[in-house]
């Protein structure tokens, strides 16, 4: 009977499996895709502004980093940068004048970054883009406020999920 029960269990379980599997992948795809479009909307604003002098990945880490002085390791750890090699795009912000950064007090090895009044000013413009999202995305998009909270919990917990896993090697 022991047998059975665990057969008919394990059973179940392949059965959940297989339905949750195409919607899980779709959303692997989805979340990827949707970053890529972001960065693309963005770009899209600058564009349209005649500004080229930063790309929509530089401008979305001035927007994160807003009134904030942090250090490069931060970036990466707060989740304000998503790419490989944030030492790069920091020294190009710097040079540009986007950035400006120090030594910090405490810690002469670590470097302090903040925003200048040109990095304010790429933060002000994706700022402004989200601010018009805000006011459309209902009316336009189709999305309730009601909806995006269901999505920010299943994300919310998809992202604790994906660092159990790395964490705890699940």
């Amino acid at each position: 009977m022991g047998n059975a029960l665990k057969s008919e269990a394990m059973q179940t379980r392949t059965e959940q499996s297989a339905e949750v599997r195409p919607f899980y992948l779709e959303s692997l795809t989805l979340v990827e895709r949707l970053h890529r479009r972001l960065l693309d909307v963005i770009k899209d604003e600058f564009d349209r502004r005649g500004r080229s002098d930063v790309n929509s990945v530089q401008a979305l880490l001035l927007y994160n980093i807003g009134d904030k002085e942090l250090t490069a390791g931060e970036l990466r750890t707060r989740g304000y940068y998503l790419g490989s090699n944030v030492s790069y795009n920091v020294k190009k912000l710097v040079e540009t004048g986007y950035l400006h950064h120090a030594r910090s007090r405490i810690d002469r090895r670590a470097v302090r970054i903040s925003l200048t009044e040109k990095g304010r000013d790429v933060h002000d413009v994706v700022g402004g883009l989200y601010d018009k999202h805000v006011t459309t995305v209902e009316q336009i998009g189709g999305i309730s406020s009601e909806e995006f909270k269901r999505l920010n919990q299943s994300l919310v917990r998809l992202e604790r999920f994906w660092t159990d896993q790395i964490r705890y090697r699940l």
